[in-house]
C-alpha cells in the first residue's frame, strides 16, 4: 500500500505500507464458525482481549453477529446486549483501537460512545442506508467489504465475469458513496471480502491479485483466518488447527499488499507478519521484540 496518509486512532498511528498491522478477532457470539461460544460472557471475553493486545494485535474487532455462511440475523437488541457490556468492560481496561464489526447504524452509534473507535461494516454500508452517514456524523474509520447478497444467502451469488474489476467497482461505488456521506477516504479501509460470496478457487484469485485494489488508494484489510477454503487445501475439517494454513495465507497477503490483517490466532501470524515485513516491505517496523 502506497497510500502516504497515516490515520491516528487514539494514541496509535497507523502509517500504511510501514508494517502489516494486525486485527484481533474477538467474536461474543455462540455460532460463530470457528469460536462460537468461546467467549460470550463479559469476563471470558475481556480476557481473551487482553491475550490478543499481549500477543500483538494492534486493533480488537468486536462482534456480536456471526457472519458465517447461512447465519441467522438477530434482533438489534440482542446485538447490543451482547456488544456494549464487553465492549465497555475491555475499554475501562485498555486504549488499544477496538472495531466493531456490525451492519446497523445504531450499533455503530451506541458501541462508538461505549469507546469503540471503528466500524467494521460487511456490508460496506450497503444494508442499511443510515449507515454511511451515521460513520460521517461519528467521525471515525469504516472498514468497507465486498459482498452480495447477506450471510444467509451469498453462497448463491458466486458468478463473476471479472472477479477483481466487480469486487472493484464495488468498493469504488462505496468509497464514493462514503465521501458523499462526508466520510474522508482516508478514514476508509476496504477489504475484499474472502468466502463471502466466493467460492474456493475465486478466494485464491483474489491472494494472487490483490495488488489490483491498489488503484481505490485505500488501505487493505484481509480477513484469511480458519476459512474454508485453507480447510479444502489443508483437509482439514476442524477450524481452530488451520493456523498454519492461515499463516500460509498471510504471508501471501502481505507480498501482495494487505495492510492490515485479521485473525484469531494472533501471537503466530505477529511472528509471521514480522518476517514478511522485513522480506517484502521496503521500510520496516521495528520494536523490543525484534532483535
Amino acid at each position: 500500500m502506497t497510500n502516504s496518509n497515516n490515520l491516528i486512532i487514539r494514541d496509535r498511528c497507523f502509517s500504511w505500507g510501514q508494517r502489516t498491522y494486525l486485527m484481533g478477532v474477538l467474536n461474543i457470539t455462540p455460532d460463530s464458525f470457528s469460536d462460537g461460544g468461546d467467549f460470550n460472557s463479559v469476563s471470558t471475553a475481556v480476557n481473551h482481549a487482553q491475550e490478543l493486545e499481549a500477543a500483538g494485535a494492534d486493533i480488537i474487532d468486536i462482534g456480536g453477529q456471526s457472519t458465517r455462511p447461512g447465519a441467522e440475523q438477530i434482533s438489534l437488541k440482542m446485538e447490543l446486549d451482547r456488544v456494549l457490556p464487553v465492549l465497555e468492560a475491555i475499554r475501562a481496561q485498555t486504549s488499544i483501537p477496538i472495531s466493531v464489526d456490525t451492519t446497523r447504524a445504531e450499533v455503530a452509534k451506541a458501541a462508538i460512545a461505549a469507546g469503540a473507535d471503528i466500524i467494521n461494516d460487511i456490508s460496506g454500508g450497503s444494508f442499511e442506508p443510515e449507515m454511511l452517514p451515521t460513520v460521517a456524523k461519528l467521525g471515525v474509520p469504516i472498514i468497507i467489504m465486498h459482498i452480495r447478497g447477506n450471510p444467509q444467502t451469498m453462497g448463491q451469488f458466486t458468478n463473476y465475469q471479472n472477479l477483481m474489476g466487480e469486487i472493484g467497482d464495488f468498493l469504488a461505488s462505496q468509497i464514493a458513496a462514503a465521501a458523499s456521506a462526508g466520510i474522508p477516504r482516508e478514514k476508509v479501509i476496504i477489504d475484499p471480502g474472502i468466502g463471502f460470496a466466493k467460492n474456493y478457487n475465486q478466494n485464491i484469485e483474489i491472494f494472487r491479485r490483490l495488488p489490483e485494489l491498489r488503484w481505490l488508494n485505500c488501505p487493505i484489510l484481509v480477513g484469511p483466518s480458519r476459512k474454508s477454503f485453507i480447510g479444502r487445501i489443508l483437509n482439514q475439517p476442524q477450524a481452530k488447527a488451520r493456523v498454519w494454513g492461515t499463516a500460509a495465507a498471510c504471508c501471501a497477503a502481505i507480498f501482495n499488499g494487505a495492510d492490515i490483517l485479521r485473525v484469531h490466532d494472533v501471537q503466530a501470524i505477529h511472528d509471521v507478519s514480522l518476517v514478511a515485513d522485513a522480506i517484502f516491505r521496503d521500510s520496516v517496523y521495528t520494536n523490543s521484540r525484534k532483535i
